[in-house]
């Protein structure tokens, strides 16, 4: 029983941070575009680069 006792808080606690992670994360634009970088994977680019 005293267990709980921390183990509640800290749960909560838990769950507020991965909230507050989670809407920063959201706020700073972390899922603005969520298919563009999977579709350049896929194209297909054979052009080369010389340096020189």
């Amino acid at each position: 029983m005293e267990a709980l006792y921390l183990l509640v808080p800290l749960s909560v606690a838990t769950v507020f941070g991965a909230l507050w992670v989670y809407f920063r994360a959201s706020d700073d634009g972390q899922f603005d575009d969520l298919v563009g970088p999977a579709l350049r994977v896929l194209q297909d680019d054979d052009t080369t680069h010389n340096p020189s």
